[in-house]
């Protein structure tokens, strides 16, 4: 147990001994100030406070500023109305209850001191804004959470600059594993790019209340990155271990002068310092959003594109894309207004000098650089659905395509498990068995790469691998049982996603919801050079020629995408309930010149 926890235990047991005292000078019966939650029941009935509040106590993070508001109110029962003692109270609210209760010069004022007392900025403002943040955290922490799709994993399905609400209830709400943290911040503080919005002060166990649904194949989940428990600042995009897997080093810890690579300039590296490296508790990482492809228990193979889940294929989404080399002959493919038109991303598009595992020479639908009758062609890299791909080889200045598939066997140092021993890659991937709660495994040197992160970081054991032999938790191991479910995310644009092909499966445990509604939805200017400029000229623009996918405005999610828009029924709800707002106040206007 953390010392920060035992700090709290204490500061929360001293402060029983002042409710002690504060229930003996009102008349109160004393012991049951020593009863957990019954002591706060009977606190909150002493403040004349609705019962429900009892709730808002035990639940973690907001039951600390309960703490701090319910301090408060008691002090100003006990006549202490200046600033300075209501922001002592606030900070320092479990040693102030015992104050208020051994002070012999602090007495009890009353309640009708309290409700005749005129408002002030406190009663005015400060109490509904306290209140306000803490009926927000709770929806945020326990049913809905707003969200950025901040990368193109799913585009077309969910796509970069929509913003939506998760349903974090779906699968089981989590409780905070790190309490102390500023509100409505992730990771971060806002406005800043490297200072933490949270305390470890006080860490709490893994713990999830029942859900409605469990996890099913073709689900779209957002989860805390699996990935992210170690990161570096400056890179947040990246992932930490492949940049120590880039660099061939082990660790980068407390290394923020070393060099790597953070983009190229007329085809040449460009370097920068790395930065300062930090580790993250599992509800502080990164969120993602990818489609579940398989869940705990299932065979995952992925050959020559194609996915099997226990050895049938699986349904592919709609809006799955691939990369395609096109051959051109005099048009220019990667051209930002095209690819605007198109809806194609630029950073998805690209001439091609060579083609990954393909010979030059090669002449077949795509031939680099060829000669077609008497004219040189050039070759694009386009990211595509099948239907847009379609699309294009119908056009006169298509004379090829061909959509691109790794071979097997080719390695990538970047494709999970990042082991020569398994040379998979994006195309060619598996087979897997997905690690299921209670299931028991063989393990050995040979395949523990593809379960060392899953039993030492998630399932939390101690893992060696010593002379050739596995030891857990200082036991020698040739078995090992798995703790929880695994499942494999996959992104459905899948040449251009980083997902379990690329850092491994993702535990329950690190599961946050489903995306459940998209309210708005913008283009980035950076993928869009061309229609996701300009807001205002953008107000009065369609959506294919101006900043706003008004289609994506008030959608539903669904496993197959959105809904019809709601936007417009929106707008006239808020007409009507203008208009109906408007009638009654003059109404009511009319009725006082009346009387």
């Amino acid at each position: 147990m953390y010392i920060g926890n035992w700090i709290f235990v204490i500061l929360v047991l001293i402060s029983f001994v002042g409710l002690y005292k504060i229930f003996e000078k009102t008349g109160r019966t004393t012991w049951k100030a020593f009863v957990p939650f019954l002591n706060f029941y009977e606190w909150i009935k002493l403040l004349e406070r609705p019962w429900w509040w009892v709730f808002l106590m035990i639940v973690p993070g907001v039951n600390i500023l309960m703490y701090a508001v319910l301090t408060v109110i008691t002090a100003q029962y006990f006549g202490k109305r200046k600033g300075t003692d209501l922001t002592i109270a606030a900070f320092f609210s479990y040693l102030y209850l015992v104050f208020l209760g051994f002070s012999k010069e602090e007495k009890f004022v009353g309640i009708e001191d309290i409700k005749n007392r005129k408002g002030g900025f406190i009663k005015t403002w400060l109490d509904p804004l306290i209140f306000a943040v803490i009926a927000a955290t709770v929806i945020r922490s326990f049913f809905l959470e707003a969200f950025t799709i901040p990368t193109s994993s799913l585009e077309k399905s969910l796509m970069v600059g929509d913003f939506l609400f998760v349903n974090k209830f779906a699968y089981g709400a989590k409780t905070p594993q790190t309490p102390l943290a500023f509100p409505f911040a992730h990771h971060t503080l806002p406005f800043t790019t490297e200072t933490k919005s949270y305390l470890e002060w006080i860490k709490l166990p893994y713990w999830r209340l029942p859900g409605y649904s469990k996890i099913k194949n073709g689900d779209i989940v957002v989860f805390n990155y699996p990935d992210g428990d170690t990161v570096a600042v400056r890179f947040q995009d990246r992932s930490y271990y492949q940049i120590c897997r880039d660099n061939n080093v082990k660790s980068l810890y407390n290394q923020p002068n070393f060099q790597i690579v953070s983009g190229y300039e007329n085809g040449m590296p460009v370097y920068q310092p790395l930065g300062k490296v930090v580790a993250r508790p599992s509800d502080k990482r990164e969120h993602y959003v990818k489609r579940c492809v398989a869940i705990a228990g299932d065979k995952l193979e992925v050959k020559d594109g194609i996915l099997y889940i226990n050895d049938k294929p699986a349904e592919t989404p709609e809006n799955a894309q691939h990369i395609y080399f096109v051959k051109s002959l005099g048009f220019n493919f990667s051209d930002p207004a095209w690819l605007d038109k198109m809806d194609v991303y630029v950073d998805e598009a690209g001439y091609m000098g060579d083609i990954p595992g393909r010979k030059v020479e090669s002449v077949d639908s795509v031939g680099l650089l060829a000669n077609q009758g008497g004219q040189d062609t050039m070759v694009f890299r386009l990211n595509l659905t099948d239907a847009k791909a379609a699309l294009i080889k119908s056009m006169p200045e298509c004379v090829g395509i061909e959509r691109y598939i790794a071979p097997k066997g080719q390695y990538e140092a970047s494709i999970f498990p990042h082991n020569p021993r398994y040379p998979w890659n994006n195309d060619n991937f598996g087979p897997f068995v997905l690690p299921k709660t209670g299931e028991t495994i063989s393990i050995d040197t040979s395949n523990i790469c593809l379960y060392e992160r899953v039993i030492d970081v998630y399932d939390n054991n101690d893992l060696e691998i010593k002379g050739g032999k596995i030891f857990i938790n200082g036991t020698e191991s040739k078995a090992y049982t798995f703790k929880q479910d695994y499942y494999f995310m996959m992104g459905d644009n899948r040449h251009n996603s980083a997902d379990s092909r690329s850092w491994g499966v993702v535990p329950f445990d690190h599961v946050v919801g489903k995306p459940v509604f998209v309210w708005f939805s913008m283009k980035d200017p950076a993928k869009n050079p061309v229609s996701g400029k300009g807001w205002i000229s953008s107000l009065t623009k369609n959506s294919k020629d101006g900043k706003f996918r008004w289609e994506r405005f008030f959608c539903f999610v669904g496993d197959k995408g959105l809904s019809k828009s709601y936007f417009v029924h929106f707008l006239v709800i808020v007409a009507v309930w203008w208009g109906t707002a408007k009638f009654l106040k003059r109404r009511k206007a009319k009725k006082a010149i009346t009387k």
